[in-house]
């Protein structure tokens, strides 16, 4: 646990609404119950500010939990956490989201969000600017900071701009070696979206490659720093997820060296590489025009 200030060296992105966000935080997929809540309370007590739920999770209510015990710990304010949850694909429409807004809200045991994403585009079902401008609706009245999307394309994004005049301030999608992104990447720049990464490790199976392995040796980091660092210096934000203490600080223990240009060439070279990729559900045919 040598690494326990770590985390308070992370660095912030700026919004395009002026907010300021923490470029590391904890992701809390698949943390469910007791586990869910122990992972919060251990990032926030080791200087992680930066929070990552979703509807979909199950674990709005833990987070919450955690979230309640650290800040009565002493270990934080409310004010110094930027906490983020997401409006899943059955609660979109103008007539759902605002109540799956206080589910959320309600189930996290919080007066305000962060930062509110529609989790899915699901262009099948033509919903998400109706979604958007109810989450725009919700800003305006204060109880949510900031407002964006997950998983969404270009054409959605061009839509989404077109249609509500609103740009979203993240746009959080699977981005990983193997799977860098680029284009995407080269259009929230030119757009002023945040990218934001999950999936950052790609689910783990970076962890063991050559390549990723060979920078780790040269910097003296492990293979998940070093992937971590990648993100960094791309300018992503990126939300790890781990239960573990140790681990936890080792993907916080990040802000202390630089990949030269050449170690960061070599990472994005891997899209080319065979059997990386795309690991998760492709948004342009994710869900099904029913839901699923």
């Amino acid at each position: 646990m040598g690494d326990m200030t770590s985390a308070t060296l992370i660095p912030s992105v700026s919004f395009r609404d002026g907010s300021e966000y923490p470029q590391l935080g904890l992701g809390t997929w698949k943390l469910r119950g007791e586990d869910a809540i122990r992972a919060v309370r251990a990032a926030i007590e080791l200087g992680y500010r930066h929070i990552d739920t979703a509807a979909l999770y199950k674990n709005e209510e833990e987070v919450g939990r955690a979230i309640k015990e650290a800040i009565a710990a002493g270990d934080v304010t409310r004010d110094e956490l930027c906490v983020t949850t997401k409006l899943w694909h059955t609660d979109q429409g103008a007539d759902k989201a605002a109540d799956a807004f206080q589910t959320s809200l309600r189930n996290l045991g919080l007066d305000y969000l962060d930062l509110y994403l529609i989790h899915w585009p699901w262009p099948s079902a033509g919903k998400f600017v109706a979604t958007f401008e109810v989450m725009a609706k919700m800003q305006g009245m204060g109880t949510v900071q900031s407002i964006g999307v997950s998983n969404f394309f270009p054409d959605a994004l061009d839509e989404l701009v077109a249609k509500t005049g609103i740009t979203p301030a993240v746009n959080q999608v699977e981005l990983h070696p193997g799977f860098s992104q680029e284009s995407l990447r080269a259009y929230h720049e030119q757009h002023g979206i945040v990218t934001a990464a999950w999936s950052p490790l790609g689910q783990g199976t970076l962890l063991e490659n050559d390549t990723v392995r060979d920078i780790a040796q040269a910097t003296g980091k492990t293979p998940a720093q070093v992937i971590l660092r990648w993100h960094i210096q791309l300018g992503n934000m990126v939300i790890p997820k781990s239960q573990s203490p140790e681990r936890l600080a080792e993907n916080a223990a990040i802000f202390d060296f630089e990949l030269t240009a050449d170690q960061m060439a070599q990472l994005t070279a891997l899209d080319n590489a065979t059997g990386l990729g795309r690991i998760g559900p492709d948004p342009l045919e994710f869900p099904d025009p029913e839901g699923n």
